[in-house]
């Protein structure tokens, strides 16, 4: 990843303690909490942990998840990450199945604005930081952005090898046929491999990893991404990382290729085509429409539209 290591080492080198100067600070952190709520020891003791997984793209590191304010099965690894890299000059970006405004969107947002004091946003250019569950933004990423995902299980190999030892020994020894022979499976029953999330991925030709539970849409945007990409599960206790520009491929054979799903109909707000869409069901006899699950890209394109004839007229 030449000419982005020290990007990634000043991302997760201990912050500097929050100034009361800084111009862009919109709030002072609630009185009673430590900046990013997490203590100073437990963010470096994660920090360490993310430097490993930096070093080991797609490596399973164990770090010691702490006890938040929410269940597990709420964000609390993701939550945790994003506190030990957050800065007081960092934008905040949460999403949830690609909305800003769904209740675990909202409620994390707000929590690092009350423990933080820092910028939030819902434009994913404008972001530094983005949390997110079960998707990547439509908006390609970019140099210097960060992006954490809430991972509920981090062991691809789990469902086929229940044991954690019998897994890393797999790991170790880069035994994953038996993931092939899963989704060989698949094709013998359907005809094609029909997992259509949590798709599983080899980084950079070495480590089997499971992409958190995003769409196999979203798989082919892990490949060479610019941005820091980081993986927190709290209650399995794992971290893992792709630091930028590293190489993802989505597992598949000859005959059968990777591909992603795609749609026949364009989203009912904004026409887009290349988005990954929602079906929402709208009334009692079953009517459909669907719509794009990243809200901001949605917003974005209808405001162009509606710009575009004003400026022609």
């Amino acid at each position: 990843m030449p000419g982005t290591a020290t990007e990634v080492l000043n991302r997760l080198e201990p912050m500097t303690p929050p100034s009361s100067h800084s111009p862009i600070a919109p709030a002072l952190p609630e009185p009673g909490f430590n900046f990013a709520y997490l203590d100073e020891q437990t963010k470096r003791s994660i920090r360490r942990a993310l430097l490993k997984a930096v070093a080991i793209p797609g490596h399973q590191i164990p770090f010691s998840s702490r006890e938040m304010p929410m269940s597990y099965g709420w964000g609390t690894g993701g939550i945790q990450v994003t506190a030990s890299v957050i800065g007081q000059q960092d934008t905040l970006k949460v999403i949830d199945q690609g909305a800003d405004d769904t209740t675990n969107a909202v409620n994390i947002r707000r929590f690092f604005r009350k423990v933080c004091g820092i910028n939030t946003t819902d434009r994913t250019a404008e972001a530094t930081v983005i949390q997110t569950r079960h998707r990547i933004p439509e908006t390609p990423l970019r140099e210097g952005q960060t992006m954490v995902y809430q991972v509920p299980m981090p062991e691809p190999l789990y469902f086929i090898e229940p044991s954690r030892t019998e897994a890393n020994k797999m790991h170790a020894l880069e035994e994953y046929g038996p993931m092939y022979v899963r989704l060989y499976e698949d094709v013998t029953r359907f005809g094609h491999i029909a997992m259509a999330y949590d798709y599983p991925v080899m980084v950079n030709d070495r480590y089997l990893m499971k992409p958190s539970p995003i769409p196999r849409f979203d798989n082919p945007k892990l490949h060479m991404s610019p941005a820091l990409q980081l993986f927190g599960a709290g209650r399995e206790k794992r971290i893992y990382a792709l630091p930028p520009y590293t190489p993802v491929k989505s597992l598949d054979f000859e005959d059968h290729p990777f591909t992603v799903e795609t749609w026949d109909q364009p989203c009912e707000f904004c026409g887009a085509t290349d988005s990954y869409l929602d079906e929402v069901v709208i009334d009692d006899r079953g009517s459909r429409l669907w719509i794009c699950s990243d809200t901001d890209y949605c917003h974005q394109r209808q405001q162009a539209q509606a710009i575009a004839p004003q400026t022609l007229g």
